[in-house]
């Protein structure tokens, strides 16, 4: 079982019943699945990008990558139905914790000055998504094999009712947020 969610399971489910005063263990908050997603604009000129987006996506989530494709014609981009546009990879139970573990303690530290997330970046229903600009704070990535700096997005889906509930138990698992 992952670190984080010994530390959910044994700690975190007894301070939310404190603080929310949930009467049954089912109404804590728990987090669901992780979403990656990394969208590559300039894989319309260049198709290969996608391959290198795929194949760093599946080192730092160690789990296979899907190929998102474009769901409209856009002309003034270039752009037609059913082009590779982006990479993606939902994560549940063990990977996600493990990724979540990652991610908070290791990548986040790496980010050149990095003074917290954002604690605003809920969607009003618990959800969070996180935006990085850069695949190089992860340690799985390669510096020398990278041949473009692509970000991505990280959403944390919960089945939190709100955002305090969200705020909360993303604090107790250890997410820095700013003050």
């Amino acid at each position: 079982m992952a670190r984080l969610q010994e530390l959910y399971n044994n700690e975190i489910v007894t301070k939310l019943r404190k603080d929310f005063s949930y009467k049954n263990v089912m109404e804590v908050p728990r987090i669901t699945k992780v979403v990656v997603n990394m969208g590559l604009g300039e894989a319309i000129q260049n198709v290969k990008i996608i391959d290198s987006a795929a194949a760093e996506l599946n080192a730092i989530t160690g789990q296979k990558s899907v190929v998102t494709k474009a769901k409209k014609s856009i002309a003034t981009f270039k752009l037609r139905q059913g082009m590779p546009i982006g990479c993606m990879v939902t994560l549940r139970r063990g990977r996600m914790y493990e990724f979540l573990d990652r991610l908070m303690n290791v990548s986040l530290a790496r980010v050149r000055d990095f003074k917290g997330v954002s604690g605003k970046a809920f969607d009003g229903k618990g959800n969070y998504t996180l935006g990085i600009k850069e695949q190089l704070i992860f340690p799985e990535i390669n510096y020398d094999t990278v041949d473009k700096i692509k970000g991505m997005n990280i959403t944390i889906v919960t089945t939190a009712k709100t955002d305090e509930e969200g705020r909360a138990l993303l604090k107790y698992l250890g997410m820095p947020f700013r003050n």
